[in-house]
């Protein structure tokens, strides 16, 4: 909230400045190139975005480079679409002299983006191995790498701390840059920054490890709920039975139904057989879910369960969520996530 208002201070201050300048001149505040059709033909330009950047320094960036008519333009059109958020550090393609939007459009197509690694939120820290494999860096470079990298205080793995999000490296970037970049990332993202200065019952390792399993198991309109309920198991020292940690430990992804059989897996991870949280992180989980972590729902809640698609629902008593787990095996029969 901070960091929005922040934004918006920054907005006004520079319309103030660019609309004195405007009076002055006699132009538009904001010019802008009209939307149109882009054609295969057009000239293009790759231009680099440092790691960190602003997005005022990424609107400079683009009108320097002949791609805005204004910086203010796509600072105005970034600062109005959340989406900005995810533009990654790197180099980017693009159309010369186009409209703000258009051109926060291209930012974030992954087919503008050479030599890309894309973390999903959520990634298990082996995914993105094998993701910096396809890139081109051999196994060894991969290990070195994350022995190398530079941890926060407190973590001795990096799972959980590699950042979601597209990242274009410079030919000649090593592993280890790559893996620090991600880190790097992660500590300069505010929802990071708030994870790792948590001051409460809960270590910055353990807010991440649960903010990992936030992600791992429900759509995003219900993170904090599902938030709330790790915790208020945990307070009274119940087991999590979370699925998605035997998933983690299976590797397996977009499963529904586990066995019992699964549930017996003898893992420090199987939150079936050990009570509190797994050791680490089961994933790299995006801001909300950090968001999430930190500021979780207000609620009784002890159980949810998936009745069916995007019906997610919330019980504090087992009677309620027993009824609702034969919906579940119902639907889940006759088809219903499939």
């Amino acid at each position: 909230m901070k960091l929005r208002v922040i934004s918006l201070i920054v907005l006004v201050a520079m319309l103030l400045a660019f609309g004195l300048h405007a009076l002055r001149n006699n132009v538009s505040v904001a010019p802008d190139y009209p939307t149109r059709v882009i054609s295969s033909t057009e000239a293009e330009v790759t231009i680099e975005i440092p790691v960190g950047s602003t997005g005022l320094e990424i609107a400079q960036l683009l009108f320097a480079h002949g791609v805005v008519k204004s910086s203010l333009a796509y600072f105005r059109a970034a600062v109005g679409d959340k989406r900005s958020e995810k533009t990654s550090p790197g180099a980017h393609r693009l159309t010369l002299s186009i409209s703000a939007t258009q051109a926060l459009e291209q930012l974030l197509d992954p087919t503008r983006i050479p030599n890309l690694i894309r973390v999903f939120e959520g990634a298990w820290k082996s995914e993105i191995i094998e993701s910096m494999r396809q890139y081109g860096f051999t196994v060894d470079e991969i290990n070195s790498a994350f022995m190398d990298a530079i941890l926060p205080s407190g973590f001795k793995n990096a799972e959980g701390l590699l950042f979601p999000a597209q990242y274009s490296f410079p030919k000649g970037t090593t592993a280890t840059q790559v893996v620090q970049a991600m880190i790097n990332r992660f500590r300069s993202e505010k929802a990071g920054i708030d994870i790792l200065g948590a001051q409460n019952r809960y270590s910055p390792l353990q807010l991440l490890t649960i903010a990992s399993i936030v992600q791992a198991e429900g759509d995003s309109v219900d993170f904090t709920k599902v938030a709330r309920t790790i915790i208020n198991r945990l307070n009274i020292s119940m087991p999590l039975q979370m699925d998605s940690t035997v998933h983690y430990i299976k590797r397996v992804r977009g499963e529904i139904f586990l066995s019992t059989s699964s549930t017996l897996i003898n893992s420090p991870y199987n939150t079936y057989k050990h009570y509190g949280l797994p050791p680490t992180p089961i994933g790299n989980p995006g801001a909300d879910a950090l968001r999430a972590a930190l500021n979780p729902g207000k609620g009784d809640w002890l159980y949810f369960i998936t009745v069916a698609p995007g019906d997610t629902r919330f019980s504090a008593t087992s009677a309620e969520f027993l009824a609702w787990k034969r919906l579940y095996e119902k639907n889940r029969l006759a088809g219903a996530f499939k």
